[in-house]
């Protein structure tokens, strides 16, 4: 696969990890004075992308001194094993619920596989392999690291997952928020402007901590944020308007399923043909330059993804 890298100011770049199809999965990397940092992962396949990013600065696999995960769903963090092999100086943060999975990634694979099914995980995120304990730092609310001087906070942002960290740049001011800002796809821009749409994926998705992450990282006034799906947005306040409304969309359509009496397959058919409608008026109310079909393949992983989300959320709610 040939490098899309997109240079930002202020030596951001983001990269294209392989994922799926193209510019669907980034893997954003900062460079200050002559080091290294990434945020998120990709997976096991994106390490080639990721060494090609590096030589293209000038820089070598021991410049790197951070792996910055925003949480562990394998689209994130998936490829963060083979990297720490990759880069012998770098130390892997995350947040303290997702450490112990980092060490131990029995679990994250089991939960992967139950999604996926085993097959389609090997093929899309290859071997999970553990990381040495005394590489890894845990970054709770207010932690923060210094890449050359330049220092990075992190803060505690569940809703999308309960494992899920922020990350605002010292420098700039803006935020790494990884799937919190839900998905913003090069494919939904209409006029120059990129659209958000929810992601509800399993297992812990819960919109109203969602909603208050959002609100706490726009507190900041970042001028820009960047999403691991997919990069630099510079309007984040607009995109959260469009992510929050449809969110709260996603949860009227999933209880009224369950209103309905739908269970089991039923209901995972009812919810998965709602969201699916939900993506074609929202592609016609942003004016998508799309067809329908084309819509619908942009999100033809997210759509089930999203409906499993919701599913979770609405047994939560019975216990």
């Amino acid at each position: 696969m040939k490098l899309d890298l997109i240079d930002y100011e202020h030596g951001i770049s983001a990269i294209d990890s392989g994922f799926v199809r193209p510019r669907l999965d980034a893997i954003h990397m900062v460079v200050e004075n002559g080091r290294a940092a990434f945020v998120d992962t990709g997976t096991n396949h994106s390490l080639p992308m990721v060494l090609q990013a590096l030589q293209v600065k000038g820089l070598t696999a021991e410049s790197v001194d951070y792996v910055m995960l925003t949480h562990i769903h394998l689209d994130h963090a998936g490829g963060a094993s083979q990297m720490m092999k990759a880069f012998p100086n770098a130390k892997l943060t995350v947040h303290p619920r997702g450490a112990r999975h980092m060490a131990d990634p029995s679990k994250v694979w089991q939960a992967t596989v139950d999604v996926y099914g085993e097959e389609t995980a090997l093929r899309n995120y290859g071997e999970i392999i553990p990381i040495p304990k005394e590489r890894i730092i845990e970054t709770p609310e207010g932690s923060t690291v210094s890449l050359a001087g330049r220092e990075f906070l992190f803060i505690d942002t569940p809703g999308h997952a309960r494992h899920h960290v922020c990350i605002r740049d010292s420098r700039t001011g803006h935020f790494f928020v990884g799937d919190c800002f839900g998905l913003a796809y090069t494919e939904l821009t209409t006029n120059g402007v990129r659209h958000g749409f929810p992601t509800t994926s399993p297992s812990q998705f819960e919109p109203p901590v969602l909603q208050a992450t959002m609100n706490r990282v726009l507190d900041y006034k970042p001028e820009a944020i960047y999403m691991t799906h997919y990069a630099q947005l510079r309007d984040p306040a607009r995109v959260a308007a469009d992510v929050q409304r449809l969110l709260d969309a996603h949860c009227d359509l999933a209880q009224a399923v369950q209103a309905s009496g739908a269970r089991g397959e039923d209901r995972h058919a009812k919810i998965l043909a709602g969201i699916r409608q939900l993506v074609l008026a929202e592609g016609k109310r942003q004016g998508w330059p799309l067809t329908e079909a084309q819509m619908l393949d942009v999100f033809s992983v997210d759509d089930d993804l999203n409906a499993q989300g919701l599913e979770v959320w609405l047994d939560a709610q019975k216990v």
